[in-house]
Parts: C-alpha cells; structure tokens; sequence
C-alpha cells in the first residue's frame, strides 16, 4: 500500500519514490538458516507456538515468517497455493519477488489450516464485497478473521477469532519522501506533527503512523480506498499506538485498539484489533505450524 501511495504523491508532486522491496539486508554466514541469519530482524518478543495451540476471543494472534526460505519449502508451499494464487506469483518478473510472495501466502495458508484443522491447499478463501481476504463461506462458521502484509524479507499475519484484525509492515527506507506523502495522505493534525519534529526524527515517526493508519484501515476493510487524512493516531514511535478519532466513525476509538509490534530496527509495524479486552500473543512461523 505504501508503495502506491507514494507513487500517487509522485504523480500528483512529480516527486516521490519507493519500492516495497527497497532495501537489501545484510546477512551473516550462508552457513546459518534463512530463519536465524537477518540481522535487521529482531525475534526477542517471538514464540515457538505450542503443539496444542488454540485461539480464545480474547486473544489476537500475530505470526512473523521470514521470507527468504529454502528450495524445498518454496516448492512446497507454492502447491498450496490456489491457481489464482500461483498464476499472481509467475507474473513477478524478479524472481526473489515471486518467491516471497509464494512463501507470505503459502505462510498464510499454514498457520490458518492449524487453526482450522486443514492442509494449507483445503484453505479456501474469498473475498468480501469491500475486496478484503475471507474465509470461503462453508469456514466462515469458524469466525476466524486475519490479515496478511509483506515488506522485502519480512511477513506479518494477524488472526483474531470473532474480531476484525489488520496489519501492516513496512521496511524503513531513508529515500521515502515520508513528509510529501503525508502532506496527500495524513491528517491536518499528524502532519502538522510530523513536520515540528526534529529532521532526523521523522522517518521514524512517518512509518510508524503509517503502519498504524494502514493497520487500521485494513482491519475495516478498507485500505486505501478510506481517506487517510479522515483519521488521525499517535504518529510518535516512542508512545503507544492508539487510534485518536476517525471522522466518519465517532465512536471507533472506543471500538478499535492499535498495539505496535517490535520486528526489528530495520522495519515499522502495527496491528488494529476490534475491542479493547484482548491480549497480544506473538509467533515465529515455519513449516508446518502443527503437525498434520
């Protein structure tokens, strides 16, 4: 989404520029798995998810897969994909690109078949009337809802159960124009915000209210098709995620929670859940997630 945003501030400013895989990590020793060997990754608040997992009402789950993975489990997860699903993957022209699209959703397929007792190929999704990923109808009795984003080496998937979730992940890249892009796309207040900060400070505080906003947005269903600068949250990265109003919904901060998620120095992220009485439990994905 970030991407198209800042094309459109290109198109409108004729300025602007970013890519979602814009910058290369370094990496240590090849020696090493493709889960353990970024160092722009931080995987301190990750857990190895139990055998027996399950997901309360009270819970929202958010997974981190590492997208650089082995032959094997690329070969192995693009055959679960759907055919839409791989004929979208052979129209990335790099392949680097096809292959983390291939492993984000194939990702996604693991961990909702774990949820739902299923092989990841008998996931069947939809989409809903606003375009958002679903369940198929004949799963929707499970009311598992999720939501999937990718940046360069890196996926984040939210899954809640009977609560809208989003989520969105961007790698921080010094040559976003983040002050033109808020200009079209932040609100009065944020971007008032983001321009009284000290210069070295506003990457930062641009990705971090971007990747709040998005999480937001996507939780609704909505991406960019809501008007950004019709909502505004707290755009500091040092100060907690919170959603501050949304003009054409006044009750939703009462109904709507954002929770930052630390991925590392190198990226910005964020998750939106419905409601307020949920816990945060976070999960480092590989292959499979439970035992079929």
């Amino acid at each position: 989404m970030l991407r198209r945003a800042s094309e459109q501030a290109c198109y409108r400013r004729n300025r602007g520029l970013c890519g979602e895989y814009g910058c290369a990590s370094s990496h240590a020793s090849s020696g090493r798995s493709p889960q353990m060997r970024s160092v722009d990754i931080c995987l301190s608040e990750w857990q190895t998810p139990p055998r027996n997992l399950s997901l309360p009402h009270h819970e929202a789950h958010v997974w981190m897969a590492l997208l650089d993975q082995p032959s094997a489990v690329k070969s192995t997860l693009l055959g679960a994909l759907s055919p839409e699903e791989r004929a979208r993957a052979h129209r990335f022209h790099a392949p680097r690109d096809r292959d983390r699209y291939v492993v984000a959703h194939g990702a996604m397929r693991d961990i909702l078949g774990c949820y739902l007792g299923l092989a990841p190929a008998d996931v069947r999704l939809d989409a809903a009337p606003n375009g958002k990923p679903v369940l198929a109808p004949e799963l929707r009795r499970y009311h598992l809802e999720f939501n999937l984003s990718h940046s360069h080496e890196l996926a984040l998937i939210a899954v809640g159960s009977g609560r809208r979730v989003g989520i969105d992940v961007e790698r921080i890249r010094s040559e976003v124009r983040g002050e033109t892009i808020a200009e079209h796309f932040f609100s009065p207040p944020e971007t008032a915000l983001l321009r009284a900060l000290p210069p070295d400070a506003r990457l930062a505080a641009f990705f971090a209210g971007w990747t709040r906003k998005e999480a937001y947005s996507k939780a609704r269903g909505e991406g960019l098709r809501k008007p950004f600068d019709q909502f505004a949250v707290v755009i500091a990265p040092d100060q907690p995620a919170t959603l501050l109003y949304d003009g054409s919904d006044p009750r939703a901060p009462a109904h709507w929670s954002l929770r930052s998620l630390d991925v590392g120095s190198a990226y910005a992220a964020a998750v939106a859940v419905e409601g307020h009485d949920w816990r945060l439990r976070r999960w480092l994905w590989s292959t499979p997630v439970c035992p079929r």
